[in-house]
């Protein structure tokens, strides 16, 4: 045998245990090409992050689920995950449209909004819709999205767009899903009172995000127009934004949820849309829809009016 072959052969062996084990390996330059797919290092997102009243910034990275990111920003602010209410990208005013769903951009800055003064709030109902529109952070926080103007609860200012709702009348909902306590406010009594036990987020600095902040450092991927889909199984992943006909289908979508269901959520929404674009024809689409999502128990108004939006976005029907 040559001499030194065995000690190259043994340096290779260790190499490969070191890969079988999940150990990093030295290279030399331009040896990932060399790499199977699965084992090309990927590039690392590095996101910023500030406390929307006002931090210094700070930086996210290694996340693929909203409680995941949470906790993140909490290590890096070292307070604690449940303080955390709801996140905003690329503003820290309470803007009800730049809402954190499961979805971030690239160049995206996240801004935390935790917890400020608890209130109380005794409502009288006297008419049976109240004017709210019902939210949540996907961690068991429900919040205010959108009072609607001339309402019952526009009329009570004490309650606010972005306020997180603890307890009604007593009974503590931390946990439950946006749909359940819109359903549970939906079906108070008209002419008696109920109560709210209410948080709203501690208040934001007027102020403009930083240019450029939240781009990845290493790599490219897209320029801007990605976005890291983050999920509740499963490791978060980058994909192109939809298109511009798709986006209004799935904002007509959730439109047509908060008519329906007195709810708002563009993920749901996203979903909804997704399970439909393909179906030949209303029938199938009912029962993909109802395999998919059968615990919202969707009206059939709700079903065609929704299988009407995305033939009119396949169509270029939809404003």
């Amino acid at each position: 045998m040559p001499l030194g072959l065995r000690g190259k052969k043994k340096a290779r062996s260790k190499d490969a245990s070191k890969l079988m084990e999940g150990e990093p390996v030295a290279q030399s330059a331009g040896s990932s090409q060399c790499l199977p797919q699965e084992l090309q290092p990927k590039p690392k997102l590095v996101f910023h992050t500030q406390l929307a009243h006002g931090s210094a910034t700070g930086t996210v990275e290694g996340f693929s689920s909203i409680r995941e990111l949470y906790a993140k920003i909490a290590q890096a602010f070292d307070i604690s995950p449940s303080e955390i209410l709801y996140c905003t990208l690329s503003t820290p005013k309470i803007d009800m449209e730049r809402l954190l769903g499961t979805q971030i951009g690239l160049e995206d800055l996240i801004f935390a909004h935790v917890k400020g003064t608890q209130k109380e709030v005794d409502v009288y109902k006297s008419e049976d819709a109240l004017g709210l529109t019902i939210t949540d952070n996907g961690v068991g926080y429900a919040f205010i999205k959108k009072i609607k103007y001339g309402s019952l609860m526009d009329s009570v200012k004490r309650v606010c767009v972005g306020d997180h709702i603890e307890e009604i009348n007593g009974q503590n909902i931390v946990g439950w899903r946006h749909y359940d306590v819109a359903k549970m406010l939906k079906e108070l009594k008209k002419d008696q009172s109920f109560s709210l036990k209410l948080i709203e987020p501690k208040k934001a600095f007027e102020m403009q995000p930083r240019s450029g902040a939240g781009k990845m450092t290493a790599g490219k991927i897209t320029s801007g127009k990605g976005t890291l889909r983050l999920r509740s199984k499963g490791p978060a992943t980058v994909e192109e934004l939809p298109s511009e006909s798709d986006e209004k289908a799935i904002k007509k979508v959730d439109c047509l949820l908060e008519l329906y269901l007195g709810i708002r959520d563009i993920e749901l929404a996203t979903t909804i849309f997704e399970v439909g674009k393909d179906k030949l024809n209303p029938d199938e689409f009912a029962v993909a829809l109802d395999e998919a999502l059968g615990d919202f128990a969707f009206p059939d108004e709700f079903v065609f009016d929704v299988w009407g939006a995305i033939g009119d976005a396949k169509q270029g029907r939809l404003q």
